[in-house]
């Protein structure tokens, strides 16, 4: 990556429009339960507010994808989409995701969110999906964060196969991806226990 700069159906999306996919299939074994279903002080879950930022940015649409035997959270417009068994990796989930959404036509970018990462803001997912490249990362402070953003002929290639990973950091590095330097911590507040959640609450106020 470069170093940061300031860089069958059917759904009614703009030609350039960007899609959205929040990867909440874990177990969340270290926040003790899926982390899908962990709340915010506000009381949405974190599946719901990562699909709010996601939509706030104009994503169209929004697909998540679930821990095995999950029922339809009902939320708002997002796409449940249960993973087919436990213990599939990232990499993995986010092919099961992509191959979803490919079906619906319109948009040419999508955003890749984990549910991990629920304090993002819009305004950050909008400005590394506005970046004209072929790949985008935010980059706080030199950091990097959540979520990427990657065009629709990448993700069809991890769809079917012709980009193999195996890990997205692989996609990304072969696609160039460049850093877009935000202002939010949201894209670096990784929440993966009731811990981390509660200290990234508190320095982002």
């Amino acid at each position: 990556m470069k170093l940061c700069t300031s860089a069958p159906l059917r759904l009614c999306v703009k030609r350039d429009g960007l899609a959205g996919l929040v990867l909440a299939g874990g177990q969340g074994t270290r926040f003790g339960g899926p982390k899908a279903w962990a709340t915010l002080p506000d009381g949405r879950s974190f599946v719901e507010a990562c699909k709010e930022a996601l939509r706030g940015a104009g994503a169209v649409p929004v697909v998540a994808t679930l821990p095995p035997e999950s029922t339809d959270p009902k939320i708002g417009d997002l796409i449940a989409l249960p993973l087919p068994e436990s213990g599939l990796d990232m990499f993995a989930s986010i092919r099961f995701g992509l191959q979803r959404l490919i079906d619906f036509e319109g948009w040419m970018r999508v955003a890749i969110l984990p549910v991990d990462h629920p304090l993002v803001a819009s305004a950050a997912i909008a400005a590394v999906a506005a970046a004209d490249v072929q790949a985008a990362v935010p980059c706080y402070r030199g950091k990097h964060g959540h979520p990427v953003v990657i065009d629709r002929s990448d993700a069809e290639a991890i769809a079917d196969g012709r980009r193999p990973g195996p890990t997205l950091r692989e996609v990304l590095r072969a696609c160039g991806a460049v850093d877009v330097a935000v202002e939010d911590p949201g894209t670096t507040a990784n929440c993966n226990t009731p811990e981390d959640l509660a200290r990234h609450l508190e320095e982002i106020g």
